[in-house]
């Protein structure tokens, strides 16, 4: 007989597949069932309800956290033609808001519940009442084409909606969504998400009964309160197919080192990652951490409107090689998709709900003319492969640019400080305003106030840095205001009403105090040199002049390592002053400290350049890398705002008149002393980046042969002996690296355009780079043939003055933080891209004969030129700063 309803399926279960176990996990400890016993229960809860004067048709809202009484329930409510609509779990006001309006929407219908949740003024059946029945002895035989269950919508976006899922919806999804699956009654499937998502219902439960497969289930706060026992449940019970929000990978990812490596994963087959993008580092991480093969997590997309997964990536990480967020992959069987006009995706097929209950308006906005579903989500198809771009709700439009807010969501949560999962961005519309404002919510993790406002400018200048625009508001919160669904997500739109509504006006102007007490109140400007300058800074950060203090920081406002070369442009061009020194703008970052620079004349060359001088802990020496400028290192350092100073130092030969290095041993007399000027005694902490790690080691050396402590030594991604790299490290190398730098080229050309050099007299190889570059960016640079040549010549002696040096002797401990990928050397061009990694990390392992500890080797995602910039930067700072705290024990206030 024909399949029409999905109540067939559980009385097939329970016949078929009478050994396949269900596991629930509660309160009061594990309970182990069956198919079988799952009918017989969901029987007497049926004429439990029936007694309640329930009749086919009626709509039953169930309120029920734990799996035991919610599964037998919803069944009850099947095999009685009741249509159940699971609510989410009531602890919050806006849960009860939620409840209060489906309460509404389904015409005041009975609510199952558990004792401690009923709601005032509703007619309640507690569940351990009708369990108390007899099993009824007969079942409604619905149709194919009646509404099954109704799922609530998220409530993200407005009030909730509720999606009618039909029985033929239900009956299609099941062998689709398992043509991908292929679950069988040897699996064991683990579910943690609350049933009120529909991912759970359908994808956790009803797809491994369709399949006779066993299950376990577990409450979400016990994954929630402690992320590593979805691991250890996955092991014990010998789970093979289970689901995850990207949010929690990322918190498995920071308490891996807690979990004990006896843990056997194993029998783990696929992890389905739906609900949120997944960002290749956190994925690929997650992977790597863990032991787990390449194809074990699989990107998927869904919607309540789908029943759950309906796209699938079973290719990940391998398929999304160079993409900051996987593709999800393929559609199941008879389900169409395509892209409209305007980039969004539209669905088709017998799984996708008809419509929305009680609700003909979001129906019609729901569907297109000819009846394919908009998702409200944009992307786009590459040989059938799907990769979402955005949701259209959840964006941020400035100046006609979309941003979208799950993209600088996981941009921001990866900066230390702000509690996991607890950061929203939205945007608002201020009165008067011909553009959308971005607001960056967080919950910080930490109420010292020094700490808080590092972290206010960390927020603030990874965003510029990401998107060349500046947050309207950045705005920490309390834990509280988060509100979240079942699957971690933060109601945005909730968070949006409130700030337009002025409810936050406090912590607004808390933040705000808090940001003046540390930069100084508003100061203008006292002479014409200062008026000039404020002008310049309105027109970079396209503020107006009168929103430009004189003592306001230039890197605080949002400038960047390119923008310091265009600020030097300006003022070269506008008040007169050729020659001006990058490091000049460094060091007097705000108009006052700039004027008072230009107006009292040069003060002579210092190779410490404070890039950050507002901490009051050790402060961090960073060398530069080969070329000898410091701008590499800005990014990096504004991450240490309100932390410890950040001082990097700079080569010589940049300023006029000044003369380049003409030996190691005045390089590293010249930044000893330096350094001791800063500090006079240890400990210290010491880093470079890239062959700057050889002049960091030596500069360890010199001092610890002083009688001084050295407690942190970093070397970002370089060996520490150099002449095994010389050959690769020739004329065209150190181009391509300097031109990427700067904007000349396109990570792309910068692979290709040393082999396109070689062969060329050096001349004819600066001007390459130089005659292909945009006029405009070269313009915006103030840079020339001559300059750029003059530059390139400085980074030339200093590898002739690095290759002098041999290193001996160890310092306490070193970390080596390393990039994903190899740089780009001549060595590793013939070698397949594994062996091209081992052996990088094999010259890298050569710094475990200059540790007395065993070395830390940290891998930072990104490619040898790119650490310090975004996205890249975000993870290495983050790291960077762990370790030196670890080492010098100087931890600010949590």
């Amino acid at each position: 007989m024909q399949t029409r309803n999905i109540g067939r399926l559980l009385a097939d279960a329970a016949r078929s597949h009478p050994t396949a176990t269900l596991h629930y996990h509660g309160a009061t400890g594990v309970r182990r069932s069956g198919y079988p016993e799952l009918l017989d229960e969901a029987l007497r809860a049926l004429t439990g309800l029936r007694r309640h004067g329930l009749r086919p048709h009626d709509t039953v809202l169930l309120l029920l956290d734990e799996a035991g009484s919610f599964l037998p329930a919803f069944w009850a409510c099947v095999l009685g033609g009741f249509v159940p609509c699971p609510l989410p779990p009531g602890a919050k006001d806006a849960d009860r808001d939620h409840h209060r309006h489906l309460h509404e929407l389904l015409d005041r219908p009975l609510l199952v519940a558990d004792e401690r949740h009923p709601l005032p003024d509703v007619r309640v059946a507690p569940y351990e009442e009708l369990a108390r029945h007899e099993p009824a002895t007969g079942t409604y035989d619905a149709g194919p084409e009646e509404v099954a269950v109704l799922m609530p919508t998220s409530g993200s976006t407005g009030r909730p909606k509720a999606v009618m899922l039909t029985h033929g919806n239900l009956l299609a999804s099941m062998p689709a969504k398992n043509g991908f699956h292929r679950l069988t009654p040897a699996d064991v499937s683990l579910n943690w998400i609350g049933f009120d998502h529909v991912a759970a219902l359908l994808e956790c439960h009803l797809l491994p009964l369709f399949a006779g497969a066993s299950q376990v289930h577990v409450p979400p706060s016990a994954i929630l309160d402690q992320p590593l026992d979805f691991l250890r449940l996955i092991a014990r019970h010998g789970v093979t197919v289970t689901f995850s929000p990207n949010f929690l990978l990322g918190l498995l990812n920071a308490d891996r080192y807690r979990l004990p490596d006896d843990v056997d994963l194993s029998c783990l087959r696929h992890i389905v990652s739906g609900g949120e993008a997944v960002p290749l580092a956190t994925g690929t991480a997650f992977l790597e951490k863990f032991g787990l093969p390449h194809g074990v997590l699989w990107p998927a997309f869904g919607m309540t409107e789908t029943c759950a997964g309906s796209v699938y990536s079973l290719d990940f990480p391998d398929a999304d090689r160079g993409q900051e967020f996987a593709a999800v992959g393929r559609p199941v069987e008879n389900l169409d998709m395509r892209i409209s006009d305007d980039g969004e995706l539209q669905l088709r097929g017998p799984m996708i709900t008809p419509g929305y209950y009680r609700n003909e308006e979001a129906t019609r906005a729901a569907f297109t003319a000819d009846g394919w579903l908009r998702t409200g989500d944009t992307g786009r198809i590459d040989d059938g492969r799907l990769t979402l771009l955005g949701r259209n709700k959840d964006s941020i439009i400035v100046n006609g640019v979309n941003y979208y807010s799950h993209d600088i969501e996981t941009v921001l949560h990866q900066l230390d400080g702000i509690v996991p999962s607890h950061i929203a961005a939205f945007p608002i519309r201020p009165p008067g305003s011909d553009t959308e404002q971005l607001v960056v919510a967080f919950h910080p993790a930490t109420d010292d106030d020094r700490a808080l406002f590092g972290l206010l400018t960390a927020v603030r200048s990874t965003v510029v840095m990401h998107w060349a625009f500046r947050p309207a508001l950045v705005l920490p919160l309390p834990r509280e205001e988060f509100v979240k669904n079942s699957l971690g997500k933060i109601s945005r739109s909730a968070l949006r009403a409130k700030v337009e509504a002025g409810e936050y006006a406090d912590a607004i102007a808390r933040a705000a105090d808090l940001v003046r007490r540390h930069r100084g109140a508003y100061a203008p400007p006292r002479t014409p040199t200062e008026e000039a300058l404020v002008g310049i800074y309105a027109e970079l950060f396209d503020m107006a002049p009168d929103d430009i203090s004189a003592t306001a920081d230039f890197f605080d406002l949002g400038g960047t390592s390119l923008d310091v070369l265009k600020l030097r442009r300006a003022v070269s061009s506008r008040l007169g002053v050729p020659d001006l020194e990058t490091s000049t703008l460094l060091t007097a970052p705000t108009v006052r400290a700039l004027a008072e620079h230009l107006t009292g004349g040069a003060r002579g060359y210092d190779p410490v350049v404070p890039m950050r001088d507002d901490g009051d802990r050790t402060p961090l020496f960073c060398v530069h890398p080969g070329a000898g400028e410091v701008l590499a290192l800005l990014d990096l350092s504004r991450y240490f705002a309100g932390d410890r100073p950040f001082h990097a130092l700079r080569a010589r030969g940049f300023g006029e008149g000044e003369a380049p290095f003409t030996s190691h041993a005045e390089l590293l007399a010249t930044y000893t002393a330096a350094i001791r000027a800063r500090q006079p005694h240890g400990p210290y902490a010491l880093a470079g980046y890239s062959s700057g790690s050889i002049v960091a080691f030596a500069l360890a050396q010199e001092l610890q042969s002083r009688g001084e402590r050295v407690a942190f030594f970093g070397a970002i991604d370089f060996p520490p002996l150099l002449r095994p790299l010389l050959p690769g490290l020739d004329f065209p190398v150190t181009i391509s690296v300097l031109a990427l730098f700067l904007g000349l080229i396109t990570p792309e050309q910068s692979r290709a355009l040393p082999d396109k050099l070689r062969g060329l007299p050096p001349e004819d190889q600066l001007a390459e780079v130089i005659g292909s570059a945009s006029e405009r960016r070269l313009a915006e640079l103030d840079m020339d043939l001559q300059k750029f040549t003059d530059w390139m010549m400085l980074a030339e002696s200093l590898k002739a003055v690095r290759a002098e040096y041999e290193p001996s002797g160890t310092v306490p401990e070193i970390t080596v933080f390393h990039g994903a990928e190899p740089p780009p050397l001549p060595m590793f061009d013939k070698l397949p891209a594994e062996e091209a990694r081992a052996l990088w990390l094999d010259l890298l392992r050569d710094w475990d004969k200059f540790s007395d500890r065993p070395v830390r080797y940290v891998q930072v995602p990104g490619e040898h030129h790119m650490l310090t910039t975004r996205p890249h930067v975000i993870t290495l700072q983050a790291r960077l700063r762990r370790a030196i705290d670890r080492c010098l024990g100087d931890t600010p206030p949590a």
